[in-house]
């Protein structure tokens, strides 16, 4: 009995939460198998999917040739962390915001009573195998064997101290008396040490696979659609069918193809964040019947766009909806098939050393153009400029100093983060000819000339480059964010930083005051406004842009 006792409080216990750990595990790899929608932000490797954790060496000096073998990083900066930073750099390094996050959500030990009882139950447990051996003891053997099988129990159906049973005090004094006994007798201290280090080594497994647990679920919180904007986009859906909305296409047709007004494009599956985006520009802005917002959407929510923006007026703009997946573009017929219809989003991880040389880990996220932004010289053939909004972004100034703006021969207007340097990226941009001191670029809010655009065939460009960053030819979403980098090198017009101020979603370390004076919010990153994660103190931006008493809101909790 007694050496069945122990194989249960070790052996069992560890072979089931190994069991248990890889039943998550692979779970959690099903669900990012099976569910080819999960909104951006992965952490799986690139050549798997678009999102991509690319992890940077530090920035080479001039003069110096920048070292190639980038992969080798890993090994590098995991034997340059030291001291306590080192479990949290690795951390970001594994799980990116998910250790932001839970850095920031870190509890105090409230229930003393249980964390004692946790204590307790540890130090007989490392006691009894070694007691258990001694004949003469074999009645204190009963007592803290007895004491150990009350604890689990208890432990078993509670983890407050609210919830113990109203004996549990006694309990208490009758386990330190059992414990203070078996540390009065003389025990083989190799045994002791022995079953310490083999419980430490079971704690640190169960503690790795609940870290491992909550990372799972807080990625699968955010890369999934809210229930309550799920049900907004069928509640609409099914209105749109029972009383259909005039088709304002034919009437409105020479306002959406007219060059001289201000166009908007903004690719989303997210009704609310949409609204949003075009509800704080034309509120912030001092004329707004000149401008016109295209909402380029996938079929599934489709409809439910097309009732939202008939049903709500946004000053005098004018809101037009469109199906990417209904548009017929037989010249790019091959890139229309691979739908990305969200920008490019993925974690970057990079080193940085302070004044005491200590080594920490940085990460930012970024944000690229996906497939579908290179199919828009197409879409709208009688366009020559068009300003595109992210619907992850919240305007607080006036934008239209931006559609005079001279970018010379540039393309693109964007902000460029020069934190990144193509040079650290070069070992997934293939062996094509870059300038190493580039910046990488960040979208969000971009101005685009579309009439150069069409002039330097930069879509014909891109397409080559995805062929050849793939291996075995086709088109590949994993190429598509070098492939971005490299079709628009040279030809981004850096916007001043003021225009935008990215990190709302995974910096909680934000000036509220400088948020507050910001023309632009990007909340880049894994905690968007409107998921359950998003943080707190910058949710107010989005929300002051929401209608909080619409009917469709108000039945789908959505306006909280």
């Amino acid at each position: 009995m007694r050496s069945n006792f122990e194989m249960e409080m070790v052996e069992i216990g560890r072979e089931n939460l190994k069991a248990d750990a890889a039943d998550m595990l692979d779970a959690g790899l099903h669900i990012r198998k099976t569910s080819l929608d999960f909104r951006r932000n992965s952490v799986e490797e690139a050549k798997n999917r678009s999102n991509a954790l690319i992890l940077l060496p530090d920035m080479p000096k001039p003069g110096l040739k920048a070292n190639k073998n980038i992969s080798t990083s890993k090994v590098e900066m995991a034997d340059s962390m030291k001291g306590s930073s080192e479990s949290k750099n690795i951390c970001e390094l594994r799980f990116g915001s998910y250790c932001l996050w839970r850095q920031e959500h870190r509890e105090r030990m409230k229930d003393h009573t249980v964390k004692k009882m946790k204590d307790l139950l540890y130090v007989a447990r490392a006691y009894y195998p070694s007691i258990a051996k001694l004949s003469v003891l074999d009645k204190l053997s009963h007592e803290l064997k007895q004491n150990i099988q009350d604890f689990e129990r208890v432990l078993s159906e509670t983890t407050a101290d609210k919830d113990l049973p109203p004996q549990i005090e006694k309990k208490l004094d009758k386990m330190e008396s059992t414990v203070a006994r078996a540390k009065s007798h003389p025990v083989d201290c190799n045994n002791v040490d022995k079953k310490f280090r083999q419980l430490v080594d079971l704690t640190e497994d169960e503690a790795n696979f609940h870290m491992k647990q909550s990372a799972f679920l807080y990625q699968l919180t955010v890369q999934t659609m809210p229930k309550s904007l799920h049900c907004l986009s069928l509640r609409l859906t099914v209105e749109y069918f029972r009383s259909p909305p005039p088709d304002m296409e034919l009437l409105l047709a020479d306002k959406f193809q007219n060059p001289d007004l201000h166009h908007f494009v903004i690719f989303s599956n997210n009704i609310l964040a949409s609204s949003a985006v075009i509800n704080s520009t034309v509120m912030n802005s001092k004329e707004t019947s000149s401008q016109v917002f295209h909402v380029l959407t996938d079929r599934q929510n489709y409809f439910a766009m097309k009732l939202w923006f008939f049903q709500n007026k946004y000053k005098d703009a004018t809101v037009r909806v469109l199906d990417i997946e209904g548009l017929k573009l037989d010249e790019h017929e091959k890139l229309s098939q691979v739908h990305q219809l969200l920008p490019e989003e993925f974690r970057v991880s990079f080193r940085s050393v302070d004044k005491l040389s200590r080594v920490w880990v940085q990460t930012e996220y970024f944000s690229l153009f996906s497939q579908s932004h290179y199919l828009l010289p197409d879409i709208f053939p009688t366009l020559r400029k068009v300003m595109i909004l992210d619907d992850d972004i919240i305007v607080q100034k006036d934008l239209s100093a931006l559609w005079s703006l001279d970018m010379g021969e540039k393309v693109i207007g964007a902000v460029m983060v020069c934190t990144v340097r193509l040079v650290q990226l070069q070992n997934y941009l293939g062996e094509n000819n870059f300038d190493e001191q580039s910046c990488a670029w960040m979208s969000g809010l971009n101005i685009v000339d579309l009439g150069r655009w069409r002039k330097l065939d930069l879509t014909k460009s891109f397409e080559r480059l995805v062929l050849k960053l793939t291996p075995g030819g086709g088109i590949s979403e994993a190429a598509a964010v070098p492939a971005t980098l490299l079709t628009f090198q040279g030809l981004v017009y850096d916007l001043d930083d003021n225009w935008v101020l990215s990190g709302l979603g995974y910096n909680y370390g934000l000036d509220p005051e400088i948020v507050k004076k910001a023309a632009v919010l990007h909340f880049n990153g894994n905690m968007k406004p409107w998921l359950e994660l998003g943080i707190p103190k910058y949710k107010g931006f989005w929300r002051n842009f929401l209608n909080p008493e619409n009917t469709f809101l108000s039945n789908c909790n959505a306006n909280q």
